[in-house]
């Protein structure tokens, strides 16, 4: 039942997160719809109109747009969003999250208690610098903070990633900036388990510091055991990447999964007591409990430790039919709690590796079931690594775009030794908090960490196998599940009307294919982007995109960005000029040495690297239709200038408020 009704509460949750519904109208559609349902249920015959199948579909769907208007939180009395937000106000904050820090600042989200001495509530994104001298803020920490909200910047080059979409899709619109002198952080607060968890995590790291770990074996130590990858140094995680192995640096279902069934094994011999099986679930869920709480309870390890607790108990049943339903109702389960679980990646891709290796594992053993004990448990582990890689695929390429050909041989060189790895790594955690770790395991832990290390980094400098840059967009992805299915189903069971889905989904891939390179060569677009201290205009001409700037060491991933999602293939780099005709309107660039034009109303007057120009004097003899200012000049004189433009009534765009800047050039 639960495999019928999770699809129709992910369409409701979807449906009511993009249309932003308000609770109370499906609350009011539940009011009407229940009674009918129970009337339909009593009334309809068998054959007939499947009026209750029906009324259940709409009740379901109902329900998802309820629970995620409740979760998003915005029409509740006491949100944040009745306030009047455009003045400072004294916010009353907890931590429920600690975030990554990046190079600039230490990131929060917090929950506000709230405003000005009135109750309020919703979540925010908090940061503060990362040099402030203030003592680093953990998970259940109130502070006071004199602050006015700032809403999240959309992207400000294209086909950058949208930070705020992904912050709105975790319930956060706004974030508070402050420095240490703004806030005061209260001596006492109310503890939760959450914040519990967080300091038995971090006193755990404290104990393993004071260890003979190497820095970068514990940095991974950290993150596969402990769920925190702060340590973890840029060439180790990038090594991970490109091997494909990225997984085994995040606490996720990989780990949990494999927890599992070393409990089942090491507690199997309850079995034989009275009523064994039952306490031997009872304990692997408690465990696997134990185990989410000393990784710190961050959602994905609650996510997975949820998700395997119903894996547990269909274990438990050993009904291996009810494995979808199990797993389907465990996706149900979370969904309710936290809908918007829904539309986080992490989510997405465990769900998907989890049901194809239920469904495409039994089917692969099948087709080959080697005598040689040696074989069959390669085979099996590259069956199962097979099984997850497809189910993953689609979504792994719209949000990476690059493809690990030699994930299968990290996969079989690592993950065989990961259970023995995270085995001997709880045993290294509860040895470290009792005190009597003994040296020889800190360094056979330490090897075998270093081994790994080596093995991931071997398969990532073998760069000819990844595959990177690859263009894969929505529809592709829905498309390419079509293809996995299709094909799975018809080497499975041949027939006709099995392979015309699979054969379909192909002919629809490929012609989705043909419309985007049709398109691609009727397209011509000049954009302004947003990059500091550097001018980049990009100019594309079907598959070909020429990246004019001033300086071509200073890029970024802006060309690379846009390369893959327009579908580039040929690149190249010119000079930044003066002067450019863009179909029939004229673009006029002056830079630090403030060579102004000779002619008469330019459409468009770029100005770069902070020329020294009286603007309101240019405005009158130049006459531009529009001013646009990009990141290479200082953020005073861009001040002044909008201050200028807006006396005089002209239009006026800075890359660094408005985003980038697409230049109309079709002829009137």
């Amino acid at each position: 039942m639960s495999i019928k009704l999770t699809p129709w509460v992910v369409l409701g949750i979807i449906f009511g997160f993009y249309f932003e519904v308000a609770p109370f109208l499906p609350l009011i559609a539940l009011f009407v719809l229940l009674p009918l349902l129970y009337w339909a249920n009593k009334k309809q015959r068998r054959e007939g109109v499947p009026y209750f199948e029906g009324l259940t579909i709409l009740v379901t769907i109902c329900l998802g747009v309820f629970i995620v208007g409740i979760s998003m939180n915005q029409d509740m009395p006491h949100h944040y969003n009745k306030l009047n937000l455009n003045n400072n106000k004294v916010w009353h904050l907890k931590v429920r999250e600690v975030l990554n820090p990046n190079t600039y600042s230490k990131r929060y989200v917090v929950k506000i208690i709230s405003a000005d001495n009135e109750n309020a509530s919703g979540k925010l994104l908090f940061s503060r610098p990362v040099d402030s001298t203030l003592i680093d803020l953990q998970v259940d920490d109130e502070f006071l903070v004199h602050a006015k909200l700032d809403s999240i910047s959309p992207p400000l080059n294209p086909h950058q990633f949208n930070y705020k979409s992904y912050l709105k899709k975790q319930g956060i619109q706004h974030q508070i900036r402050a420095d240490h002198s703004s806030i005061v952080k209260k001596d006492s607060a109310p503890k939760t388990l959450f914040g519990a968890a967080s300091n038995f995590r971090e006193h755990i790291i404290s104990l393993l510091k004071q260890k003979n770990f190497g820095k970068e074996e514990l940095g991974v130590i950290q993150a596969l055991l402990l769920g925190k990858r702060d340590d973890i140094s840029e060439g180790t995680y990038n090594n991970y990447k490109n091997a494909g192995a990225v997984h085994i640096l995040a606490v996720s279902g990989l780990h949990v999964g494999i927890m599992l069934f070393l409990l089942e094994f090491l507690l199997s011999p309850l079995e034989r007591l009275p009523k064994g099986k039952t306490l031997k679930l009872i304990m692997v869920v408690l465990l696997l409990w134990g185990y989410a709480f000393v990784a710190g309870l961050s959602p994905s390890i609650v996510r997975a430790v949820t998700m395997f607790s119903f894996v547990a108990y269909a274990m438990y049943l050993n009904r291996p039919t009810n494995a979808f339903n199990i797993i389907a109702l465990s996706m149900l389960f979370i969904l309710l709690v936290k809908p918007l679980f829904l539309f986080q990646v992490g989510f997405q891709m465990s769900y998907a590796a989890v049901f194809a290796i239920v469904w495409i594992y039994p089917k692969l053993q099948k087709f080959w079931f080697p005598q040689n004990i040696i074989v069959r448990k390669t085979w099996q582990l590259l069956s199962v690594s097979v099984a997850a890689q497809l189910g993953v695929l689609p979504i792994s390429l719209f949000y990476f775009h690059q493809f690990p050909a030699l994930f299968f041989i990290s996969n079989l060189l690592i993950i065989p030794f990961l259970g023995l790895i995270l085995g001997l790594g709880i045993l290294v955690i509860i040895l470290a908090l009792t005190d009597f770790l003994p040296s020889f395991l800190v360094d056979s832990f330490n090897w075998a960490i270093n081994l790994m290390n080596s093995i991931v980094g071997w398969v990532a400098q073998q760069e000819g196998f990844i595959i990177k840059n690859i263009p894969f967009d929505g529809v592709q992805m829905i498309l390419g599940y079509i293809i996995v299915i299709g094909l799975v189903v018809f080497l499975s069971k041949p027939k006709w009307k099995v392979a015309l889905l699979a054969f379909g989904g192909v002919i629809l891939f490929q012609s989705w294919n043909m419309r985007n390179q049709i398109q691609l060569q009727h397209k011509e677009a000049i954009v302004l982007a947003h990059r500091s201290r550097n001018t980049v205009l990009l100019h594309q001409t079907g598959n070909s995109l020429s990246i004019i700037t001033s300086d071509s060491t200073n890029i970024g991933s802006i060309a690379s960005n846009y390369s893959v999602a327009e579908r580039i293939l040929n690149s190249s780099t010119s000079k930044l000029k003066n002067s450019y005709l863009l179909g029939d309107r004229n673009l006029f660039v002056v830079d630090s040495l403030a060579v102004l034009p000779l002619e008469e109303n330019f459409d468009y007057l770029l100005l770069t690297q902070s020329p020294k120009i009286n603007l309101e004097r240019v405005l009158d003899t130049v006459k531009p239709k529009i001013i646009l200012v990009d990141g290479s000049n200082y953020p005073s004189l861009v001040h002044k200038w909008k201050q200028t433009c807006k006396q005089k009534e002209i239009p006026f765009h800075y890359t660094g408020e408005k985003g980038f800047f697409v230049f109309n050039i079709k002829k009137d």
